[in-house]
């Protein structure tokens, strides 16, 4: 059908690919993927089970990164994301881990980028046109609202949320939201944890350990305290809020 597929790939027989595709050497891609048309696979690139790829999608592509000189770097894609209209995803650079990393159960929509290096976990929502900047990490069920940019080395943690057209240059913490540009907190994405089976317990002592980051005036190393002290009784939740702000590398959006 027209699309011109590497021999040295590995397709398990179930994947369907449409017209006007391109498949590279070194690629992998598991059972009930679809590649729908124009749609571009460049290796070294790994893709799990289940997963769907639309028209003028660019996976797996060398980094426009200055230094990469066709290092040998990778993609690896795990289950069931979708990829829409214009996804570009880069792979990694020796610079770092030499990789790319998505994880299960994301939604890329159209023209949406992960550059070099990046780590996006599990059921994550990307708007139109967001864009990870390179060595980026996401974790687990985060949205980022459209034309959403994130600077390079930043850390989005569980569950925060963008608003549309935010520029993030600092790391944001577990279950808060912030919106403009440059980003700002805006309070907590509420409405995630409601739509996530957080009980009301949870979702009101998050807020309390919200209110000591961003409200009570302390330093960072004394609201780290007053944290620790609130989760004397370990709630996951908040041990993931904290673990968001103490793991910070770039700097904690405040």
């Amino acid at each position: 059908m027209n699309s011109v597929i590497d021999p040295s790939a590995k397709i398990d027989k179930s994947v369907t690919i449409g017209p006007f595709c391109f498949v590279g050497p070194n690629v992998e891609i598991g059972p009930n993927c679809v590649l729908h048309s124009h749609v571009v696979i460049k290796g070294p690139t790994q893709i799990d089970e289940g997963n769907t790829f639309y028209q003028f999608s660019t996976i797996g592509e060398d980094t426009p990164d200055k230094k990469y000189n066709g290092e040998q770097t990778s993609l690896e894609i795990g289950k069931e994301n979708i990829f829409r209209e214009g996804v570009t995803v880069h792979r990694g650079t020796i610079q770092d881990k030499s990789k790319t990393v998505i994880g299960d159960g994301n939604l890329f929509m159209a023209y949406a980028h992960i550059a070099h290096d990046c780590e996006v976990g599990n059921n994550n929502v990307f708007a139109n046109t967001a864009g990870l900047a390179g060595h980026v990490k996401v974790g687990n069920n985060v949205i980022l609202g459209a034309v959403t940019l994130v600077h390079q080395f930043c850390s989005l943690g569980d569950y925060s949320f963008t608003g549309l057209n935010t520029i993030i240059t600092m790391d944001v913490p577990a279950f808060v939201k912030v919106a403009a540009n440059p980003a700002r907190p805006i309070g907590l994405n509420s409405v995630g944890m409601q739509r996530n089976n957080f009980d009301t317990d949870t979702v009101n002592l998050i807020k309390k350990a919200y209110r000591i980051i961003y409200r009570k005036g302390y330093s960072l190393d004394d609201a780290i305290k007053h944290l620790h002290a609130l989760n004397k009784d370990s709630n996951p939740a908040l041990s993931t809020f904290i673990s968001s702000i103490e793991s910070s590398e770039r700097g904690l959006l405040r």
